[in-house]
């Protein structure tokens, strides 16, 4: 099995390398590939130093079977004949093909199957946020047709990519120095701040990452199911979340649901919003009612703190997408409601795509 990563040195393509050595991923031969700036460098996988090509038209994609890219759009228009010409299959991961008829936009829990279909020899990888999403509302559309869903995203730093992280940091520093922070990845200054804006807006208002999830989200799940989105950069550093409103054709139950996400595919229930001493922290609340005290006092902060629901925090580095806050909608009798956190960089991006070709390797689909 021969497999080239293009775009090696960006954050992507370093998680790359770290799924595909983590989940023992079969290969040969390993090529990376990447622009005038990067190289030359050189990464170590499994014990050998490999160095990045610079991506050129030529036939230094002959015998690869597989090959990841992660270069940004305009550099996977502009080479996918030449990665494709001699048989490997693209699993790309920008916004260039997603919505092309002939390129199918695969999330593996959910629709696998259409990877087989490629006449192109192209496979796209959802945007990041639509990813999470629809692990999730797989889950539900399995226990009863989703109609429409409306969605909050808060999308950290590492969504705008490494350079964007770095430029957190140095804003948090910048800051508590005294000093006029740095703004170049942003509309503004993420620090101590959020940004309703994820990409360049359309002339219906919702931006481009908004409206990614709308249409990908249809062709994903082949569905009618209508989707509204408002997606908000938040200053975290890795790990996107989302807040989530679904209507379905019956009235799904938090239990269902819940048992749901249990048994899903790529999916961990994060849920108990009284804790593990749930009847303790009933007595507690109706006493400090009584008393007049608020909720917040110490003794019931510890017991908050022990409160399991998903944050980033926590979940960097993770495969699944992580679940909880599962209630139902009270503006809604059909409608349920629920909270997403899952890495924008593995699953959202890197783990994505490789389970892709795992998938295409399982079913013999890669020669």
């Amino acid at each position: 099995m021969r497999v080239a990563i293009v775009g090696a040195s960006g954050a992507v393509g370093q998680e790359f390398l770290r799924v595909l050595d983590e989940r023992n991923f079969p290969i040969d031969e390993l090529l990376l590939f990447g622009s005038q700036r990067s190289a030359g460098r050189k990464y170590t996988f499994r014990g050998k130093e490999i160095e990045v090509k610079l991506l050129q038209h030529n036939d230094d994609f002959r015998g690869v079977d597989i090959a990841f890219t992660s270069a940004g759009g305009g550099t996977s228009k502009e080479f996918a004949e030449t990665i494709t010409k001699h048989g490997a299959v693209m699993i790309d991961n920008s916004s260039a093909f997603r919505m092309d008829e002939d390129v199918p936009l695969v999330v593996p829990e959910c629709n696998a199957e259409d990877a087989l279909n490629r006449p192109r020899g192209i496979i796209a990888n959802p945007n990041c946020t639509t990813i999470m999403m629809v692990v999730a509302l797989q889950a539900l559309e399995n226990l009863s047709h989703i109609k429409r869903v409306h969605v909050a995203s808060y999308q950290a730093a590492s969504g705008a990519g490494a350079a964007a992280m770095a430029e957190l940091y140095e804003q948090y520093r910048q800051v508590l120095a005294g000093e006029k922070p740095t703004v170049e990845k942003f509309a503004y200054q993420l620090a101590f701040n959020v940004i309703p804006q994820i990409d360049v807006f359309c002339d219906n208002g919702y931006t481009k990452e908004e409206m990614k999830m709308y249409n990908e989200t249809k062709k994903i799940m082949h569905t009618d199911c209508e989707v509204s989105a408002m997606c908000v950069r938040v200053p975290s550093l890795r790990c996107h979340s989302e807040s989530v409103w679904a209507e379905t054709e019956r009235p799904v139950s938090v239990e269902e649901f819940q048992k749901a996400v249990r048994n899903g595919k790529g999916l961990q229930l994060e849920d108990n919003p009284f804790g593990v001493k749930s009847e303790e922290l009933r007595v507690k609340n109706k006493s400090n009612q009584s008393d007049g005290k608020s909720n917040s006092d110490s003794s019931l902060f510890t017991l908050h703190s022990s409160l399991p629901y998903p944050m980033p925090l926590f979940h960097e580095n993770c495969d699944d997408v992580f679940v909880g806050r599962v209630r139902k909608d009270l503006a809604n009798p059909n409608g349920i409601t629920f909270w997403l956190v899952s890495d924008q960089i593995k699953k959202g991006a890197a783990l994505n795509a490789v389970q892709i070709a795992e998938y295409l390797i399982s079913v013999g689909n890669i020669k």
